[in-house]
């Protein structure tokens, strides 16, 4: 067969190209036990093969590639001619698994959003194999350190095998499922009117059983103890993991303030009616303050920067993107308000109801939480009176996180000297002391409580 083959490749490339599917396809037909027994005739048959493709590439013209196209076999021998050293075995193995197909797609692993992020846990399944899945339908949801992935139907179709389990641990681009485009949904069925029950013949009454003999008195015990172990899910173990980064790699402290809260609780009893009215949105106290925080920033610059130490140089930011910490159903997630700096009062409480309402939904994407300058937290609304924040670097470099805390009347000097009780809140500013000095931290921390004490600050911007 060899010898033969090699002479119709010099006498004629039209009959070696047209000879080689069949070859190809005489790989895929020979049965296994021949194929162990016999390893001989495959490697005699792919050499040859391989021979006749190189040597018809040479010398074929043209026109025997466009007779090739039309001949039997000819999307396997354009598959081959791609590639003269391609092994004919895997080609035609390859090609056969297309073939069988029948129009079977994969469904693979999304993006997730992050370069760094490449891998996440499949957390569940909410099809299953045999369901029809509209398009835009949510197919399955993968956990990844950050958010909550959903995997969705590109088009309408079924869900034909599931490749991938709950728990299992997935990478970008990995097969979760193959799904058979097209078809319709199936009608739902009727539910059956159920059948009157049917009524019990009386039996007769059995002649009650004698009183069982009182068991012996169990030994008195103590109260139940016991233990339940729950595995950590991703966005957990990451959080737990920034935050020690955060402590080896820093040098963080902290330092505090108080404010007098009673001209900003005043401004907002008077106003919220008219503002809810024209804006559409609850007038609170963050957004006074992410607009403090915003003018401290642009005449601070070292706590809106970062050190980039691969570089050992200090980045400066001339924008304001406030992290804002917001509890969620899977914990803590910190979206970003982009460009605080450029927003009225009116704009930042819009921004953060949007995205609040995100986090409590499980919808917040990667987009939404990375990169931010600067952090604002708010454990008062939980009553915290005092804390120590730790920086927020899981989703970005930051240098500074200022903390909320519970307001409460406490006994105030004024300046005349009387003592008469006021709305009192407790600021925190964690910083890190490698690029923010003590006196920059402290001056931080007053400007915020001077507009946050007379908000007329905020409007004139001094």
């Amino acid at each position: 067969l060899k010898p033969r083959l090699l002479w119709c490749c010099a006498g004629s490339p039209t009959i070696a190209l047209s000879s080689l599917p069949f070859l190809l396809w005489i790989l895929v037909l020979i049965p296994p036990p021949l194929r162990k027994g016999q390893t001989f005739v495959l490697n005699m048959i792919g050499s040859a093969a391989r021979q006749a493709l190189r040597a018809a590439v040479t010398t074929a013209r043209p026109r025997a590639g466009r007779q090739l196209a039309t001949s039997r076999g000819g999307v396997l021998a354009r598959t081959a001619l791609r590639s003269t050293t391609a092994n004919p075995w895997t080609l035609a193995v390859s090609n056969k698994r297309s073939f069988c197909s029948g129009g079977t797609i994969q469904i693979k692993t999304p993006e997730f959003g992050a370069e760094s992020i490449t891998e996440g846990t499949l957390q569940e399944w909410n099809k299953k194999a045999g369901d029809f899945v509209e398009e835009g339908e949510i197919i399955a949801v993968i956990e990844t350190d950050k958010v909550s992935v959903e995997v969705k139907a590109e088009k309408s179709g079924t869900l034909v095998e599931i490749l991938a389990q709950p728990e299992d641990t997935v990478e970008v681009g990995q097969p979760l499922a193959n799904f058979k485009p097209g078809g319709t949904a199936p009608p739902k069925k009727a539910e059956e009117p159920k059948p009157a029950a049917e009524q019990p013949k009386e039996e007769a009454k059995a002649p009650a059983p004698a009183a069982a003999e009182p068991a012996a008195a169990a030994p008195a015990s103590g109260p139940a103890r016991s233990e339940k172990r729950v595995k950590m899910n991703r966005m957990r173990k990451s959080i737990a993991r920034s935050m020690k980064e955060a402590q080896n790699t820093t040098c963080m402290l902290t330092t505090f303030q108080e404010v007098d809260m009673n001209a900003i609780i005043n401004l907002r009893k008077e106003y919220k009616d008219e503002f809810e009215g024209s804006h559409g949105i609850r007038l609170g106290f963050m957004g006074a303050f992410v607009k403090a925080s915003t003018y401290a920033l642009q005449q601070i610059p070292a706590v809106n920067a970062f050190i980039d130490d691969a570089k050992q140089e200090i980045v400066y930011r001339d924008y304001c993107d406030i992290s804002v910490a917001v509890a969620s159903p899977k914990g803590l997630v910190v979206p970003v308000i982009r460009d605080a700096q450029a927003m009225t009062i009116a704009d930042v409480e819009g921004t953060i109801g949007e995205l609040a309402l995100k986090a409590r939904n499980d919808a917040l994407g990667m987009e939404d939480m990375m990169n931010g300058t600067f952090t604002i937290t708010n454990g008062g609304v939980f009553g915290s009176m005092l804390s120590t924040p730790i920086l927020n670097t899981g989703f970005g470099p930051q240098s500074a996180i200022l903390g909320m805390h519970f307001t409460k009347p406490r006994p105030t000097v004024l300046k005349n000297g009387d003592i008469v009780p006021r709305p009192v809140m407790y600021l925190a500013l964690s910083y890190d002391h490698r690029l923010v000095d003590g006196r920059e931290a402290v001056t931080f921390l007053c400007m915020v409580r001077d507009q946050i004490e007379d908000p007329r600050r905020l409007l004139l911007g001094c």
